[in-house]
């Protein structure tokens, strides 16, 4: 018996194994090239030299049923082995096949996959317990009330887990890929493996963080897939104007103003509605500039913004643009910029970001304005000039 298992195990399985690998060569499909990659039919092999013993010992030894009983039980348990190794195997391919579908997408395979591994392993140590002690299943799957307490303590967060990873799939709140922001464990960056029990993530300087997959429904996260599937990623940043250079606008001002490009519409369409509307105060009026309505630079500079913006090449049109005046605070006057840029790769991003306000801090003098800015050591040294030069 042990020469014939011996034979089964060296020479009919590498027989049975070259067959099946060149008749799944000549086969058209590439899924049967992928069960033999994945190992399931070396797996499946294995159960022939079990098998053999498992049928063939207790006739042999029947005047021995000790020994029949030994041969019978450890070949049971190496078929059982083997049978996990295969179901193992198969669920490694199919996972593998499943996430070529657009609904991987959409579910997270692995959770499941490994879910039903695990399942697959608590089965196999049920029934190997049970033919160990020569008891049926049945009566270990019975008495397992008795233990589910510590079972629940034991698989605590493998349930918590699976059960975090359904909400996350059926709600699709995240997926592998998906540019992840959870300040409360220190990660940012790209989703690169969503497991039963933690979730890793690549950050943006290369180290890796590790989160549980349950804190992901427990705890507040940022998914930044939006703005990746929107095309556009957005600009909110302010401007702060130094009030002491507020003023109103001269017509002598004006007229500088209208050599600056894409504004001089805007300047054309609001010196007639301020016109139209100072005609109709009393004659005495206008010799108050207070009186009335007078254009200033801060609010032509604001103008000219959003002006500059809505002709940039790289600024999305078709997405919300606005600049607007924030409440001013003891640094100055903010004047928000709020608009999309045209593209969602990061460095094309603050490469566009970057221009723009470059371009914005170098004009804002061109409207008589300065940015303001807490005072420096050169400020101080020519304050100090200047009061000795006094």
């Amino acid at each position: 018996m042990a020469v014939a298992a011996w034979l089964s195990y060296v020479v009919f399985r590498p027989v049975v194994l070259k067959i099946v690998r060149k008749s799944v060569e000549k086969t058209p499909f590439t899924w049967d090239d992928d069960l033999i990659g994945h190992g399931v039919f070396k797996w499946f092999t294995h159960l022939f030299p079990g098998l053999l013993i498992f049928i063939v010992s207790p006739g042999l030894f029947e005047k021995a049923p000790i020994v029949a009983a030994i041969l019978k039980g450890a070949s049971a348990i190496y078929m059982l082995l083997t049978g996990f190794f295969v179901v193992d195997s198969l669920l490694n391919f199919t996972h593998q096949t499943l996430t070529k579908f657009p609904i991987a997408k959409q579910i997270n395979l692995a959770i499941f996959t490994q879910v039903a591994k695990l399942l697959t392993a608590l089965i196999a140590l049920i029934i190997g317990i049970a033919i160990l002690i020569g008891e049926s299943p049945g009566v270990l799957l019975g008495g397992l009330g008795v233990f589910a307490s510590i079972l629940m303590l034991v698989f605590k967060d493998v349930i918590l887990g699976f059960v975090a990873g359904i909400q996350l799939a059926t709600n699709d709140m995240l997926s592998t890929g998906d540019w992840l922001e959870m300040p409360s464990h220190s990660a940012d960056g790209d989703v690169m493996q969503i497991g039963l029990t933690t979730v890793k993530v690549r950050n943006w300087d290369k180290t890796i963080t590790t989160i549980p997959t349950y804190a992901l429904i427990s705890e507040p996260f940022k998914n930044w897939r939006g703005m990746s599937e929107s095309g556009g990623r957005r600009i909110k940043r302010s401007l702060l104007v130094d009030t002491n250079s507020i003023s109103l606008c001269s017509e002598e001002t004006l007229d500088k103003y209208r050599a600056i490009e894409h504004i001089e519409e805007y300047l054309e369409q609001k010196r007639k509605e301020v016109a139209e509307f100072n005609a109709s105060l009393p004659p005495d009026a206008e010799q108050n500039r207070v009186n009335g309505r007078r254009l200033t630079n801060v609010g032509t500079f604001r103008a000219y913004i959003e002006a500059y913006l809505r002709n940039h090449p790289k600024i999305r049109k078709d997405m919300t643009l606005l600049v607007r005046q924030l409440a001013p605070t003891g640094t100055g006057l903010p004047i928000e910029i709020y608009c999309f840029t045209t593209t969602t790769v990061w460095a094309e991003y603050e490469g566009i970001q970057a221009d723009i306000f470059d371009h914005l801090f170098a004009v804002a003098r061109e409207f008589d304005l300065r940015i303001f800015q807490q005072p420096t050591g050169l400020d101080f040294r020519e304050m100090a000039v200047h009061d000795s030069a006094q």
